[in-house]
């Protein structure tokens, strides 16, 4: 008898490999059971720090913690096999040093089983790029819109409107690849700018709100699934409205068992003949 076939997990590998060939697909995954829908049709599934809005109610990504993030990026690694999994590291888990940076990316990669991290910035994070690459940690930068720096940004703005903004975009793009990132997400960029950083850049680019010439794209899952009735991004395209489907869901349940309709004789457990 044969052993059974186990699907490989893709590697880091794939993923740069797949720059020039066709586009790369993430989706964002915070639990297990949407790993395990996502996992055949992506290539990397993101564990967002985007979660402290979807799934807690946060108003923006600030409060998330480390601890927060292994649990989830845990939980994504369980329901998933084919996917590369890659964790972000929340807000205050790496600024400090590049030291506290490797830390808590150990943490992360040994406490989930997750195959990468993601850090935002450009320049300034060069040199802890380069010295947690070095020292065995896979990193996917963040540069254009980067949601951690919302108060400083003054919200949450399309990047790439000014010669200043252009240049410093360039310039955190070329840096995050000069430091060993095996590729990097482009957030909010005004297409020009970002198709022309695709096209220069030596590793995977995946576009957010930014250009169809990125290497890839990827979209936080609940926008994609019209989970967010009140606001729709401009970068969004929903592809189902299972908002509204909850909700008329919800509300036949309700109608049933205020009837007493539900539940019924065959949804009830009765004695043994």
């Amino acid at each position: 008898m044969s052993a059974p076939i186990r699907s490989k997990r893709r590697t880091i590998a794939d993923i740069k490999a797949l720059k020039g060939v066709r586009p790369i697909v993430s989706l964002t995954a915070y639990t297990a059971p949407m790993a395990q829908f996502l996992d055949p049709h992506v290539d990397f599934l993101l564990v967002g720090d985007s979660l402290g809005m979807v799934l807690y109610g946060f108003e923006t990504t600030l409060p998330v913690t480390l601890d927060l993030m292994i649990a989830h990026g845990a939980a994504v690694v369980r329901g998933s096999k084919a996917a590369l999994v890659v964790v972000d590291m929340p807000f205050g888990s790496y600024q400090e040093s590049r030291e506290q940076a490797f830390r808590s990316a150990a943490r992360i990669i040994a406490e989930t089983g997750a195959q990468a991290v993601k850090l935002e910035g450009g320049e300034e994070m060069a040199d802890t790029i380069r010295f947690m690459t070095e020292r065995g940690v896979p990193v996917l930068g963040h540069v254009g819109l980067t949601p951690q720096l919302v108060n400083v940004f003054g919200g949450y703005k399309t990047q790439g409107r000014n010669q200043a903004q252009v240049a410093k975009i360039m310039a955190d793009a070329a840096a995050v690849a000069d430091a060993g990132a095996f590729g990097f997400v482009l957030e909010g960029t005004l297409e020009p700018v970002a198709r022309d950083i695709a096209a220069r850049a030596p590793v995977p680019v995946i576009g957010i709100g930014a250009s169809p010439q990125c290497d890839g794209q990827v979209l936080v899952t609940e926008d994609m699934l019209g989970m967010f009735n009140e606001f729709q991004p401009r970068h969004v395209k929903r592809y189902a409205e299972l908002g509204v489907e909850i909700g008329k869901a919800a509300a036949a349940y309700a109608d049933e068992v205020k009837a007493r309709t539900f539940p019924a004789i065959e949804h009830t457990f009765q004695p043994k003949a």
